[in-house]
């Protein structure tokens, strides 16, 4: 028989990620597959040309699966690059990168033939076009390239709320400012979940009270949805535009145009947390054993 094959894991812990990592560890064992848990880059260095975290040596390892969307750093994104290069990464490296970029991924989505909301990219010198934008457009939405969660996502309603905000983001030191057409839309969304090229699941978020934004930690809320075909079939050419393993892409129907939006694609998609599974959403089985078996598929081709 061959060495045993060792898969490195590093998974968030809250919202029952840590139930969710004893699971897949339980399976990868019974395949064979040593998982070892734990491994934060955070905690890595580098030595003699080889990546080391927590005394184990990473390009040894046959694949690495990296879920944790809370603690990145740029270390640990700057490892991450580096060893993508020696062994295989889920999700991989290049991929990730990719949709962690909202500008980038709406420029490759839109000239791929997939719709997503209208959006611009200007120099941050350049105020007099985004008072241009916002006279087309009546309203939009700044939005942080890197952001995730509805993290720093402002509505502009109109050139006086834009020229209070630019000192702000002037502050920040941005180089260039992206934002968005401002959809109308029914303050909902489809979360669609895809691994490996198929579908898993969907369920639906709400904006909470009078906020437009549906990200559970700007104070939405999940509830069961029933996607139709063309929002499946919209989410997984989309992902495989971007070339992730694993994704949430987050779609919305504009009521103006009458047609379905990509919103995002999320690279590290949550699992349903202990809460969410009581109110009937029941896709967490089928994800670990997707999950499972594309660790195993990958792992095997390394050797």
């Amino acid at each position: 028989m061959g060495k045993k094959r060792r898969v490195g894991i590093w998974m968030y812990q809250n919202g029952g990620g840590d139930r969710i990592e004893k699971r897949m560890v339980k399976m990868l064992k019974d395949r064979g597959i040593e998982p070892i848990t734990g491994l934060n880059l955070r905690d890595a260095y580098v030595k003699g040309g080889h990546i080391r975290c927590h005394g184990i040596n990473m390009e040894k390892l046959d694949l690495f699966f990296s879920y944790n969307a809370g603690e990145q750093t740029q270390y640990q994104m700057y490892l991450y690059k580096a060893l993508n290069r020696m062994i295989p990464c889920i999700n991989n490296y290049d991929s990730f990168e990719l949709t962690e970029d909202k500008f980038q991924t709406s420029y490759l989505l839109r000239n791929n033939g997939v719709s997503t909301p209208d959006f611009r990219l200007c120099h941050r010198d350049d105020s007099k076009r985004l008072k241009k934008f916002i006279r087309s457009w009546k309203q939009m939405v700044y939005k942080p390239t890197d952001g995730w969660g509805g993290v720093g996502l402002t509505k502009i309603d109109n050139e006086a709320t834009l020229d209070t905000l630019l000192p702000f983001l002037n502050q920040m030191d941005l180089r260039f400012f992206y934002v968005e057409k401002f959809i109308d839309y029914d303050r909902t969304d489809y979360r669609v979940d895809i691994v490996d090229g198929k579908y898993v699941g969907c369920y639906g978020r709400k904006a909470g009270g009078t906020d437009w934004r549906t990200n559970i930690t700007s104070g939405g809320s999940v509830f069961l949805r029933e996607p139709e075909e063309e929002v499946v079939d919209l989410a997984k050419k989309a992902v495989k535009i971007v070339g992730l393993e694993i994704a949430g892409v987050d779609i919305i129907y504009d009521r103006k145009k009458k047609e379905y939006l990509v919103l995002e694609i999320n690279g590290i998609p949550a699992f349903a947390t202990p809460e969410q599974e009581k109110l009937g959403l029941d896709f967490n089985d089928k994800k670990i054993e997707m999950i499972v078996d594309m660790i195993d598929r990958k792992s095997a081709a390394k050797r």
